[in-house]
Protein backbone atom coordinates (compact mmCIF):
# COMPACT_ATOMS: atom_id res chain seq x y z
CA UNK A 1 0.00 0.00 0.00
CA UNK A 2 2.82 2.36 0.89
CA UNK A 3 4.68 1.51 -2.30
CA UNK A 4 1.57 2.34 -4.32
CA UNK A 5 1.26 5.74 -2.67
CA UNK A 6 4.94 6.55 -3.25
CA UNK A 7 4.67 5.42 -6.88
CA UNK A 8 1.60 7.64 -7.41
CA UNK A 9 3.40 10.67 -5.95
CA UNK A 10 6.44 10.08 -8.16
CA UNK A 11 4.31 9.74 -11.28
CA UNK A 12 2.42 12.95 -10.37
CA UNK A 13 5.64 14.96 -10.09
CA UNK A 14 7.00 13.41 -13.28
CA UNK A 15 3.88 14.47 -15.18
CA UNK A 16 3.95 17.94 -13.64
CA UNK A 17 7.49 18.82 -14.70
CA UNK A 18 6.89 18.52 -18.50
CA UNK A 19 3.67 20.52 -18.14
CA UNK A 20 5.50 23.21 -16.19
CA UNK A 21 8.20 23.29 -18.83
CA UNK A 22 5.56 24.03 -21.47
CA UNK A 23 4.20 27.11 -19.63
CA UNK A 24 5.15 30.44 -21.29
CA UNK A 25 7.71 32.61 -19.59
CA UNK A 26 5.78 35.65 -18.38
CA UNK A 27 8.99 37.57 -17.96
CA UNK A 28 9.66 37.31 -21.70
CA UNK A 29 6.48 39.30 -22.39
CA UNK A 30 8.04 42.42 -20.88
CA UNK A 31 11.39 44.03 -21.57
CA UNK A 32 14.20 43.52 -19.11
CA UNK A 33 14.40 45.88 -16.17
CA UNK A 34 11.81 46.86 -13.59
CA UNK A 35 11.34 50.34 -15.07
CA UNK A 36 10.40 48.90 -18.46
CA UNK A 37 7.84 46.59 -16.87
CA UNK A 38 6.35 49.48 -14.90
CA UNK A 39 6.24 51.63 -18.02
CA UNK A 40 4.45 48.90 -19.97
CA UNK A 41 1.87 48.53 -17.19
CA UNK A 42 1.27 52.29 -17.15
CA UNK A 43 0.82 52.25 -20.94
CA UNK A 44 -1.74 49.43 -20.72
CA UNK A 45 -3.68 51.25 -17.99
CA UNK A 46 -3.64 54.47 -20.04
CA UNK A 47 -4.84 52.57 -23.13
CA UNK A 48 -7.75 51.01 -21.23
CA UNK A 49 -8.66 54.41 -19.81
CA UNK A 50 -8.72 56.02 -23.26
CA UNK A 51 -10.85 53.20 -24.67
CA UNK A 52 -13.36 53.56 -21.82
CA UNK A 53 -13.56 57.33 -22.40
CA UNK A 54 -13.80 57.07 -26.19
CA UNK A 55 -17.59 57.77 -26.36
CA UNK A 56 -17.15 60.84 -24.18
CA UNK A 57 -14.24 62.07 -26.29
CA UNK A 58 -16.36 61.65 -29.41
CA UNK A 59 -19.01 63.90 -27.89
CA UNK A 60 -16.58 66.51 -26.61
CA UNK A 61 -14.39 67.15 -29.66
CA UNK A 62 -16.84 66.59 -32.54
CA UNK A 63 -20.17 67.93 -33.80
CA UNK A 64 -22.16 65.04 -32.32
CA UNK A 65 -23.62 67.24 -29.55
CA UNK A 66 -25.29 69.67 -31.93
CA UNK A 67 -26.71 66.90 -34.10
CA UNK A 68 -28.23 64.81 -31.31
CA UNK A 69 -29.78 67.87 -29.62
CA UNK A 70 -31.39 69.04 -32.87
CA UNK A 71 -32.78 65.57 -33.62
CA UNK A 72 -34.12 65.26 -30.08
CA UNK A 73 -35.89 68.61 -30.37
CA UNK A 74 -37.44 67.44 -33.64
CA UNK A 75 -38.97 64.40 -31.96
CA UNK A 76 -40.24 66.54 -29.09
CA UNK A 77 -41.71 69.12 -31.47
CA UNK A 78 -43.64 66.55 -33.48
CA UNK A 79 -44.93 65.00 -30.27
CA UNK A 80 -43.66 61.47 -30.82
CA UNK A 81 -42.19 59.91 -27.70
CA UNK A 82 -40.42 56.88 -29.13
CA UNK A 83 -40.44 57.41 -32.91
CA UNK A 84 -37.81 57.62 -34.24
CA UNK A 85 -36.19 55.51 -31.55
CA UNK A 86 -33.08 56.49 -29.63
CA UNK A 87 -31.02 53.98 -31.63
CA UNK A 88 -32.09 55.58 -34.90
CA UNK A 89 -31.39 59.13 -33.72
CA UNK A 90 -28.01 58.26 -32.23
CA UNK A 91 -27.01 56.30 -35.34
CA UNK A 92 -28.03 59.16 -37.63
CA UNK A 93 -26.13 61.65 -35.47
CA UNK A 94 -23.05 59.40 -35.53
CA UNK A 95 -23.08 59.00 -39.31
CA UNK A 96 -23.52 62.75 -39.77
CA UNK A 97 -20.65 63.30 -37.34
CA UNK A 98 -18.40 60.95 -39.31
CA UNK A 99 -19.39 62.72 -42.52
CA UNK A 100 -18.58 66.19 -41.20
CA UNK A 101 -15.46 65.12 -39.29
CA UNK A 102 -14.02 62.93 -42.08
CA UNK A 103 -11.32 65.47 -43.10
CA UNK A 104 -10.33 65.95 -39.45
CA UNK A 105 -10.19 62.20 -38.81
CA UNK A 106 -8.13 61.65 -41.95
CA UNK A 107 -5.65 64.39 -41.01
CA UNK A 108 -5.29 63.00 -37.48
CA UNK A 109 -4.70 59.50 -38.87
CA UNK A 110 -2.11 60.53 -41.43
CA UNK A 111 -0.26 62.92 -39.12
CA UNK A 112 -0.34 61.06 -35.81
CA UNK A 113 -1.91 57.62 -35.63
CA UNK A 114 -0.23 56.05 -38.65
CA UNK A 115 3.33 57.19 -37.76
CA UNK A 116 2.74 56.00 -34.18
CA UNK A 117 1.71 52.54 -35.37
CA UNK A 118 4.75 52.41 -37.62
CA UNK A 119 6.90 53.45 -34.61
CA UNK A 120 8.22 56.52 -36.39
CA UNK A 121 7.25 58.90 -33.58
CA UNK A 122 6.68 58.65 -29.85
CA UNK A 123 3.48 58.87 -27.83
CA UNK A 124 3.96 62.50 -26.82
CA UNK A 125 4.57 63.68 -30.36
CA UNK A 126 1.69 61.54 -31.62
CA UNK A 127 -0.68 63.12 -29.10
CA UNK A 128 0.25 66.60 -30.30
CA UNK A 129 -0.23 65.65 -33.95
CA UNK A 130 -3.54 63.88 -33.32
CA UNK A 131 -5.00 66.66 -31.20
CA UNK A 132 -3.94 69.44 -33.60
CA UNK A 133 -6.72 68.81 -36.23
CA UNK A 134 -9.37 68.59 -33.52
CA UNK A 135 -8.12 71.78 -31.89
CA UNK A 136 -8.32 73.50 -35.26
CA UNK A 137 -11.90 72.29 -35.77
CA UNK A 138 -13.00 73.35 -32.29
CA UNK A 139 -11.29 76.75 -32.60
CA UNK A 140 -13.24 77.45 -35.80
CA UNK A 141 -16.61 76.76 -34.14
CA UNK A 142 -16.19 78.04 -30.59
CA UNK A 143 -17.35 81.42 -29.39
CA UNK A 144 -14.77 83.92 -28.15
CA UNK A 145 -17.02 84.67 -25.21
CA UNK A 146 -16.95 81.06 -24.03
CA UNK A 147 -13.18 80.84 -24.42
CA UNK A 148 -12.66 84.02 -22.41
CA UNK A 149 -14.92 82.66 -19.67
CA UNK A 150 -12.82 79.56 -19.06
CA UNK A 151 -9.57 81.49 -19.47
CA UNK A 152 -10.70 83.83 -16.71
CA UNK A 153 -11.75 80.92 -14.52
CA UNK A 154 -8.34 79.30 -15.07
CA UNK A 155 -6.48 82.56 -14.49
CA UNK A 156 -4.95 82.61 -17.96
CA UNK A 157 -4.33 85.51 -20.32
CA UNK A 158 -6.47 86.02 -23.40
CA UNK A 159 -4.77 83.57 -25.75
CA UNK A 160 -7.00 84.35 -28.73
CA UNK A 161 -5.89 87.97 -28.62
CA UNK A 162 -2.19 87.05 -28.66
CA UNK A 163 -2.58 84.32 -31.28
CA UNK A 164 -1.24 81.56 -29.05
CA UNK A 165 -2.69 78.07 -29.03
CA UNK A 166 -5.60 77.56 -26.67
CA UNK A 167 -5.09 74.94 -23.99
CA UNK A 168 -7.31 71.88 -24.22
CA UNK A 169 -8.59 72.34 -20.68
CA UNK A 170 -9.99 75.70 -21.84
CA UNK A 171 -10.99 74.77 -25.38
CA UNK A 172 -12.91 71.58 -24.58
CA UNK A 173 -15.52 72.99 -22.14
CA UNK A 174 -15.80 76.20 -24.17
CA UNK A 175 -16.49 74.21 -27.33
CA UNK A 176 -19.08 72.04 -25.57
CA UNK A 177 -21.13 74.93 -24.20
CA UNK A 178 -20.89 76.63 -27.59
CA UNK A 179 -22.30 73.50 -29.22
CA UNK A 180 -25.04 73.25 -26.57
CA UNK A 181 -26.05 76.86 -27.18
CA UNK A 182 -26.10 76.39 -30.94
CA UNK A 183 -28.03 73.13 -30.60
CA UNK A 184 -30.72 74.80 -28.48
CA UNK A 185 -30.99 77.65 -30.99
CA UNK A 186 -31.59 75.16 -33.79
CA UNK A 187 -34.02 73.23 -31.56
CA UNK A 188 -36.06 76.40 -30.97
CA UNK A 189 -36.38 76.99 -34.71
CA UNK A 190 -37.45 73.36 -35.17
CA UNK A 191 -40.09 73.37 -32.42
CA UNK A 192 -41.60 76.78 -33.27
CA UNK A 193 -43.69 75.77 -36.35
CA UNK A 194 -45.01 72.69 -34.56
CA UNK A 195 -45.99 74.89 -31.62
CA UNK A 196 -47.98 77.11 -33.99
CA UNK A 197 -49.85 74.06 -35.27
CA UNK A 198 -50.64 73.00 -31.70
CA UNK A 199 -51.98 76.46 -30.87
CA UNK A 200 -54.18 76.55 -33.97
CA UNK A 201 -55.60 73.09 -33.30
CA UNK A 202 -56.17 73.90 -29.62
CA UNK A 203 -58.02 77.10 -30.53
CA UNK A 204 -60.25 75.28 -33.02
CA UNK A 205 -61.12 72.49 -30.62
CA UNK A 206 -61.94 74.98 -27.85
CA UNK A 207 -64.15 77.04 -30.16
CA UNK A 208 -66.00 73.91 -31.28
CA UNK A 209 -66.67 72.87 -27.69
CA UNK A 210 -64.63 69.68 -27.83
CA UNK A 211 -63.28 70.09 -24.31
CA UNK A 212 -62.63 66.40 -23.65
CA UNK A 213 -60.63 65.78 -26.83
CA UNK A 214 -56.86 66.32 -26.36
CA UNK A 215 -55.58 68.80 -28.97
CA UNK A 216 -52.41 66.73 -29.42
CA UNK A 217 -54.46 63.81 -30.72
CA UNK A 218 -55.64 65.98 -33.62
CA UNK A 219 -52.48 68.01 -34.19
CA UNK A 220 -50.14 65.00 -34.39
CA UNK A 221 -51.26 63.85 -37.88
CA UNK A 222 -51.11 67.43 -39.16
CA UNK A 223 -47.59 67.92 -37.80
CA UNK A 224 -46.38 64.68 -39.34
CA UNK A 225 -48.03 65.61 -42.67
CA UNK A 226 -46.52 69.09 -42.52
CA UNK A 227 -43.05 67.68 -41.88
CA UNK A 228 -43.32 65.12 -44.68
CA UNK A 229 -44.70 67.57 -47.27
CA UNK A 230 -41.98 70.04 -46.36
CA UNK A 231 -39.34 67.31 -46.86
CA UNK A 232 -38.19 67.98 -43.34
CA UNK A 233 -35.43 65.40 -43.13
CA UNK A 234 -33.76 66.79 -46.23
CA UNK A 235 -33.93 70.36 -44.94
CA UNK A 236 -32.89 69.53 -41.37
CA UNK A 237 -29.93 67.31 -42.22
CA UNK A 238 -28.76 69.68 -44.95
CA UNK A 239 -28.93 72.64 -42.59
CA UNK A 240 -27.07 70.82 -39.83
CA UNK A 241 -24.24 69.77 -42.14
CA UNK A 242 -24.01 73.22 -43.75
CA UNK A 243 -23.74 74.84 -40.33
CA UNK A 244 -20.15 73.52 -40.19
CA UNK A 245 -19.14 74.64 -43.66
Amino acid sequence: MTRSIVLAVVLTFAAAFPAAAQLPDLGALLPEGSTSASGRIVQLVALLTVLSLAPGLLIMVTCFTRFIIALSFLRIGIGLQTTPGNLVLVSLALFLTFYVMAPTFDEAWQAGVKPLIEEKIGEEQAFERISAPFKKFMTQHVRDKDVRLFEELAGLSASRQTGDDIELRVLLPAFMISELRRGFEIGFLIVLPFLVIDLIVATLTMSMGMMMLPPTAISLPFKVLFFVLLDGWYLLVGSLVRSYS
